[in-house]
């Protein structure tokens, strides 16, 4: 039997995503509070079933405006919303040191002091 590729693995996974736990991450990133952030990882964690931080930013990437996206992060604190664009990104940080979220020298989010988790 041929093994699935990468890419019918995550039509899969994707397809996975039901409506309830899209609502679920969707609800979860509306309840991280002001000045802190989580993980697409820990976020899709805290779903039931949990989900993988891939298939969780999937579901952001289709966020609406009454969903706090700029307070989700990769797991180190990085941004990964530059690699759609610059312009989000700069959002993203602006919004994120509104709400007294500090950034490292690197330009990540200092996760220890600023994780929800």
């Amino acid at each position: 039997m041929k093994k699935p590729s990468n890419s019918s693995r995550r039509f899969r996974e994707e397809s996975d995503a039901d409506a309830s736990s899209i609502e679920q991450v969707f609800a979860l990133a509306r309840s991280i509070p002001r000045g802190k952030v989580l993980s697409y990882g820990a976020l899709g964690a805290r779903c039931d079933p949990p989900i993988s931080g891939y298939i969780c930013g999937r579901i952001m990437n289709r966020s609406g405006e009454d969903v706090p996206w700029w307070r989700v992060v990769a797991k180190d604190g990085r941004l990964p919303v530059s690699k759609r664009s610059p312009h989000l990104a700069l959002e993203q940080r602006q919004t994120l040191e509104s709400e007294g979220v500090e950034f490292d020298e690197e330009g990540r989010v200092r996760m220890d002091e600023f994780s929800a988790e």
